[in-house]
């Protein structure tokens, strides 16, 4: 009774194929794209020239690789007492063929997977490479060939319905297809065939049973206008194609299969991409001046994807065929016996290629001697009792290996794409025209307006000057005159005195008595004996304050000298203890480099060991940390247990510069690890980074101690406690003094990781963290505009999500601090990290809308079409493209400008 074998499932009786994670790079081999313009002609398939080196064409062998099912139950059972009639060895890519117990044939191919392999392996060195040259614009074939019931349906059409990782070829090549296109601007379609006696039907249509086959006869390309071609979109509706078809396909009960293919399945995927051409001349007669910018003209490339589930060739006395099935069986080695005669002609250069002797042999013109990059795979089982079966097919694989095909694109113009391109500048030229002479007509009317101002001001200023003129004149009248009153009084005053003084001595002067002139004499003559007794006792007592300052002189030079003493003591012994811990991290650094050393000199030699020193050295640092994962601990984890974190901060305010140093890049190292960090906040380890940050003017230190506190800021527990201690105002502050790129990068990134925290935000801007960030552009290295970038992303997303959730209102921050001209400067910028978080900076600025208006102002709409449209990440494509539609100021505008979207 026949056993059932590979069919959409695991064969009975025989375990899951164990998965494999190793990766062979036999069939990793890519075909870079041509760069040549226009249609490229292809040579004819089955051609006896086939393996001339063309100038416009790439060769390609066609690639084999050879995968052995596992023991069905049957197979277990009938041949126990046998041995495999084949031996693999995997690593060498040979396979023995027994011939009996003392004699074997060795066989060489690109590729050789066990009854272990996966899905995935199998997918990964058989037909990755070839859908890979499909994305960049060849022709593609995997076929696979083999006895009946070796699992070529399994190998290549298996849905994986119950087990995911039990894909099959098909399945994955569409899946990688789909994650590469963008279905914006590239097409998928697809049709599903089958060749039953001779006749091409299409799976997706029975009714449509006989298509015919329609050849070029310029280029020899061959094609199927009758059949059904259905446009994919995702994942779900290729698989309900596939399933369709597949009940659709002709399959019976065979002694050597309970579902035996009588029909040979062929699935062909189209694959249309939109991809950049040269510059063409744009016309010879525009003015050298002009602004126009010569368009890039936008290519189309078509390949193919043809996916070959060939039916099992077959023995009638072994299958058991009779009556219809008998024709059927008759059929299918007919056209895999012409295959085989097409494919030794093309493996022994023949005159003549019967490549019209079959169906199956016309189809496959372009993938055996023709431009398509091939890939078969064939199918052997291990019971010797079908070793002729498996010679045979062995040999097959043996011969397509000899065919050599030569790879080629075709390209035509879009000339659509290109229109719309032209139109879109023509556009975007009239917009900023009519910009400019807006910004004209303002700029005139702003210099009329100042000039108005200037002459009202210069009339306001004569009258206030004569009017502050006219009342000093007043004030200085009023002041004279009272000057004169003032001095007229005293005048008056005066003479009158002096007439009263006249009349006293004329008349009687009363006179002072003898007894108060000696009561006043005797009152002072007390007064003065009084003062006198205080000074002598004021005398008497600093007296007696000098001896008993004398008498304890003695004991507190005693004292003194005693606390100098303790105090050179504490400082000798910080001073020793820090070079104790010094000397520690050096020896635990020297012993883990003379390590590495033995290491090296064990692995390579003594010849070769010294002979690049540079390299060996830093081999040897990295290693350190390496170390770590192996069981080992890092210097700096073993530091950070012998000497202990308070001690290691102690260190940081040392006087010593090169202990600080040393101490800090320690704390820093720590600060790298996550789970050092809950540790180092806790013993006080970010107050004194801050500390470091602003107090002290080494460009070593403050960098060191930059990145310590960009990696704690990365948690946003220590986030808040970052703002709370005043550290964006210290990362401000070091980033308007700092020169040095390196430490501007930690600032700018200790910043952009505060700028993701939505509680921040208002914080963040009124200590200056936005203007920082701004400020630090003049640094004009890459590595610190990819950080302001990033923090700008950051910020701008927060903002963003406020926003949605009600929680603010109003024009960004961004705007409002002058951030929006520079991010859409760089969202076009040529450095990639620069370019994507500029990118996603506008993306999130203009899902509030009440940053549209400002954004259309600044130029940022154009940014946001092309990054609709050119961006080469799909989620920021699409957020753009979201974005403008959602948005009625930019659909009002664009409009407006008569820009599509």
């Amino acid at each position: 009774m026949a056993s059932s074998t590979y069919r959409n499932g695991t064969p009975k009786g025989a375990s899951k194929p164990i998965a494999s994670n190793l990766k062979s790079s036999s069939f990793k081999s890519r075909i870079h794209p041509s760069h040549s313009s226009g249609a490229v002609l292809r040579r004819n398939s089955f051609s006896p020239n086939a393996n001339a080196v063309g100038d416009d064409g790439v060769p390609g062998r066609v690639r084999v690789a050879v995968r052995l099912r596992p023991r069905n139950a049957e197979e277990l059972v009938a041949d126990a007492d046998f041995a495999d009639c084949v031996e693999l060895q995997p690593e060498l890519k040979r396979l023995k063929l027994r011939k009996n117990n003392w004699d074997s044939d060795t066989y060489e191919f690109d590729e050789v997977l066990t009854e272990f392999a996966s899905q995935k392996r199998v997918y990964e060195v058989v037909a990755k490479p070839v859908v890979e040259s499909v994305l960049d614009g060849y022709n593609g074939t995997v076929m696979a060939y083999g006895q009946t019931g070796t699992g070529k349906t399994f190998t290549v059409g298996h849905l994986g319905d119950d087990d995911t990782s039990a894909r099959g070829i098909m399945v994955r090549a569409m899946e990688d297809i789909l994650a590469d296109v963008s279905l914006e601007s590239d097409s998928i379609s697809v049709s599903y065939l089958q060749l039953y006696m001779e006749s091409i039907q299409d799976l997706l249509d029975p009714a449509n049973d006989n298509i015919a086959i329609v050849e070029d006869p310029k280029t020899g390309d061959v094609s199927l206008p009758g059949a059904t071609l259905v446009e994919i979109r995702d994942r779900h509706s290729f698989v309900e194609l596939l399933r369709l078809g597949e009940a659709h396909r002709i399959a019976a009960n065979t002694k050597l299969n309970t579902e035996s293919s009588r029909s040979h399945a062929i699935l062909m995927v189209h694959v249309r991409r939109s991809v950049g051409g040269g510059e063409d001349t744009f016309s010879s007669e525009i003015d050298s001046s002009s602004h126009l910018v010569k368009p890039v003209k936008p290519l189309v490339r078509k390949s193919k994807l043809v996916l070959v589930d060939l039916a099992g060739s077959e023995r009638v006395h072994k299958s058991g065929s009779e009556g219809h099935m008998l024709e059927e069986a008759k059929s299918i080695n007919l056209s895999l016996s012409a295959l085989g005669k097409c494919i030794n002609a093309l493996a022994e250069n023949s005159a003549h290629v019967p490549v019209r002797d079959s169906k199956l042999t016309r189809l496959l013109k372009d993938s055996f001697g023709g431009t398509a990059r091939t890939s078969l795979i064939i199918t052997i089982g291990p019971s010797p009792r079908h070793r002729g079966e498996t010679t045979s097919t062995i040999l097959f694989g043996q011969r397509a290996m000899k065919v050599e095909n030569m790879l080629k694109i075709k390209e035509e113009f879009d000339y659509k794409s290109l229109s719309r391109k032209l139109e879109i500048q023509v556009d975007k030229l009239i917009a900023e025209n009519e910009r400019q002479q807006k910004a004209f007509d303002d700029e005139v009317e702003r210099i009329n307006q100042e000039a108005e101002n200037h002459i009202a001001e210069v009339e306001r200023s004569f009258a206030e000057a004569l009017e502050k003129e006219r009342l000093k004149c007043q004030m200085e009248y009023v002041e004279s005159v009272k000057k004169l009153e003032e001095k007229m009084v005293t005048n008056q005053k005066k003479h009158d005195h002096y007439d009263f003084i006249k009349d006293k001595c004329n008349g009687e002067v009363p006179g002072t008595t003898s007894e108060e002139v000696d009561e006043i004499k005797k009152l002072l003559q007390n007064e003065t004996q009084l003062r006198k007794t205080a000074e002598e006792e004021v005398n008497k007592l600093k007296s007696q304050l000098e001896n008993f300052m004398l008498s304890m002189a003695g004991g507190d030079t005693e004292i003194v000298k005693l606390h100098r003493i303790l105090e050179d003591e504490a400082h000798n012994k910080k001073k020793l203890e820090e070079e104790i811990l010094i000397l520690q991290s050096q020896l635990l650094q020297l012993t883990l480099e003379a390590e590495q050393t033995r290491r090296h000199l064990v692995r390579g030699g003594y010849g070769n060991g010294f002979a690049g020193s540079d390299s060996f050295v830093s081999q040897i640092r990295h290693s350190q940390f390496k170390d770590a994962g192996n069981g080992q601990k890092a210097p700096m984890a073993t530091l950070f247990e012998q000497v202990g974190l308070q001690k290691i901060l102690t260190l940081l305010e040392s006087e010593d510069a090169n202990t600080r140093i040393h101490a800090v890049k320690v704390v820093a190292n720590l600060a790298a690890e996550e789970a050092n960090q809950e540790k180092i906040v806790e013993a006080g380890g970010l107050t004194s980074l801050l500390m470091l940050l602003g107090r002290f003017e080494d460009e070593t230190v403050r960098r060191v101690a930059a990145g310590a506190i960009a990696n704690l800021a990365m948690n946003e527990a220590n986030q808040e406690l970052i703002m709370t201690q005043g550290g964006i105002s210290l990362l401000s502050m070091t980033a308007g003094d700092a020169e040095d790129p390196q430490t501007l990068r930690m600032v700018a990134g200790a910043i952009a990781n505060l700028c993701g925290n939505d509680k921040l935000q208002m914080k963040l801007r009124s200590d200056g963290g936005i203007k920082a960030l701004l400020g630090m552009v003049r640094c004009g290295h890459p590595d610190v505009l990819s950080q302001v970038a990033r923090g700008f992303a950051n910020f701008a997303k927060c903002e963003s999500r406020t926003s949605m959730q009600g929680m603010k209102g109003g024009r960004s921050l961004l705007i409002e601090d002058g951030a929006l001209p520079w991010i859409v400067q760089n969202a076009n910028n040529e450095a990639a990290p620069i370019r994507r978080h500029s990118e996603l900076a506008l993306c999130h600025l203009a899902q509030h809308e009440v940053n549209a208006k400002d954004m259309v102002s600044g130029g940022a709409l154009w940014e946001l079409v092309r990054i609709s449209r050119d961006c080469s990440r799909d989620d920021i494509r699409s957020l753009a493209r979201r974005t403008l539609n959602s948005s009625p100021t930019f659909r009002s505008e664009m409009r407006r400008l008569r820009i599509e979207c």
